[in-house]
């Protein structure tokens, strides 16, 4: 059976092969995202990946999915989680078991009218790492450290980028013609 830190050593290897190969530069991401008949259920495409995104019945779900929220804390633990990964790898931090909880908070009556002073959107993140390891106090809070420093999720939601968007009619509806 392999363990965390035979993982570690294999990423180890990887990482240190990766920055000796030449810098490819800017890597671009897609995801393509469609709303799908009768459920209304998001399924978002990624590579050769797909994840289900829908609401709750009370919001006229099927509950198939998380929603995009909830989504969005899921990908900080995933992020935050492989950091932890990468950066025990370099620093040689040995780790036998690795986890993360991640909480936000997100008030639906912030879309409705007159409730202008909620938030619009997932915030208060807060993180908690469960970590079984060998390695001292002193180790394990300059791994956290170099995580906080480079995650690129963790610093997205610190540090927002813009974001630009167009709408682009696909088909006209007939009946809407005059």
């Amino acid at each position: 059976m392999s363990t965390l830190r035979e993982y570690l050593s294999h990423k180890r290897t990887a990482l240190l092969a990766r920055r000796e190969a030449p810098a490819a530069g800017p890597v671009p991401l897609h995801a393509h995202v469609t709303a799908e008949g009768r459920s209304g259920i998001r399924r978002v495409r990624i590579r050769d990946f797909q994840i289900i995104s829908d609401s709750g019945p009370d919001f006229a779900g099927y509950d198939l999915g998380p929603t995009s929220p909830e989504l969005q804390t899921g990908v900080l633990g995933s992020c935050v989680t492989h950091i932890f990964l990468i950066k025990a790898a370099e620093l040689a931090v040995p780790i036998d078991a690795l986890e993360v909880d991640v909480h936000a908070d997100y008030d639906p009556r912030a879309q409705q009218p007159g409730d202008s002073g909620i938030p619009v959107y997932p915030h208060n993140f807060r993180y908690e790492v469960l970590i079984d390891s060998p390695a001292t106090d002193e180790e394990l809070a300059r791994l956290h450290a170099e995580v906080e420093r480079v995650c690129p999720i963790l610093n997205l939601i610190r540090n927002p980028q813009p974001v630009s968007g167009t709408v682009v009619r696909t088909r006209r509806d007939s009946a809407a013609v005059g």
